[in-house]
């Protein structure tokens, strides 16, 4: 895809002392660093609004919900986010005041006026299910990832550690457990270019649907390891998916691997070592080969053709890991 003027690309990069702005330029490549928003806990998850390139958030498990509107330039704290925790974050595709974020114990918060005020989605915890919702550790259950469809902003997805996939089909007012999967989910991933197609990382490998969450399978045939916690796949092709996976929690004996039928069968990538997993990818909006990657030991990686090689992202960072990680498109 051509860029028009001076469209560029800008990547928003969680570490576990906080948030980054780097910006690409398109005549020669090079990255230029913003600076760093200090967080006093590890970003989970980014929400760019696709409406209002300017404003992101970011969900900061314990530092709570952040919101940008200058493009990362400057963040401020949405305090009035009513829990501890903000594991994940989703916001409307056309409307950058509604934004959902996933919390523990596990619920759902939604807010309509950009995050200055918060109802709880009390359907959530409603599921008859929830009553085995759980975790370790001293913690709870919590909802690692939330998913929108870009087609139909009605449908949300959430992934709760440890309690599997729950749907809501009207918008967060009543909520659906999906069984099929593995209970303990890290993340999500619905096909733009087939939204019936959804994907589901857990500790067991990882899964994919067909029919928007109704029924799964698992596509870790071919895997070396299965503990999986990013899952990917380009805006255009449902059936190209990439994972990053680990022997264990511990996240050692990381590799990497490519899918180029819908996870039936696996090529390892040149990407993750054994001890620094792939932790996140994000596609960019503006050259649809180009894919980066985030690891645990705070370094980025891209490839130009779509996963097939990789080669380190030139700019040095000085984190000791990447936990969130967003491509947008910036005029």
């Amino acid at each position: 895809m051509a860029t028009n003027g001076s469209t560029r690309t800008k990547l928003y990069v969680g570490m576990h002392d906080g948030a980054l702005v780097l910006t690409r330029s398109e005549s020669d490549g090079i990255w230029e660093k913003g600076g760093v928003t200090a967080l006093a806990h590890a970003a989970a998850r980014f929400a760019p609004c696709a409406s209002t390139p300017q404003r992101a958030y970011l969900a900061a498990y314990e530092s709570g919900v952040w919101r940008t509107d200058d493009g990362g330039q400057s963040w401020r704290r949405l305090d009035s986010y009513p829990t501890d925790y903000a594991h994940s974050i989703a916001v409307h595709p056309h409307n950058p005041d509604i934004i959902f974020v996933g919390s523990e114990p596990a619920a759902v918060f939604r807010s309509q006026d950009g995050g200055l005020t918060w109802q709880e989605c009390t359907g959530f915890r409603q599921v008859p299910e929830s009553s085995q919702w759980e975790f370790h550790g001293g913690r709870k259950a919590h909802v690692r990832d939330l998913r929108i469809s870009t087609q139909d902003p009605d449908l949300i997805y959430a992934g709760i550690e440890v309690g599997g996939v729950v749907r809501s089909r009207d918008g967060g007012k009543t909520w659906k457990q999906l069984p099929g999967t593995d209970t303990d989910v890290h993340s999500l991933h619905i096909c733009n270019s087939q939204p019936a197609t959804v994907y589901a990382a857990t500790a067991v490998g990882p899964y994919r649907s067909d029919d928007g969450g109704d029924t799964w399978q698992s596509i870790k045939e071919g895997l070396q390891r299965g503990y999986t916690v990013p899952i990917i796949s380009p805006p255009d092709d449902h059936r190209r998916v990439l994972v990053g996976v680990a022997s264990n929690a511990g996240r050692k004996g990381a590799q990497a691997y490519l899918s180029t039928d819908a996870g039936d069968t696996w090529q390892r990538m040149d990407l993750s070592t054994e001890d620094d997993m792939a932790v996140v990818f994000t596609w960019d909006p503006l050259e649809p080969n180009r894919v980066y990657a985030g690891t645990d030991s705070g370094r980025l990686f891209q490839s130009a053709d779509r996963g097939e090689t990789w080669e380190p992202v030139k700019v040095d960072i000085e984190t000791l890991a990447v936990g969130a990680l967003v491509a947008v498109a910036i005029d």
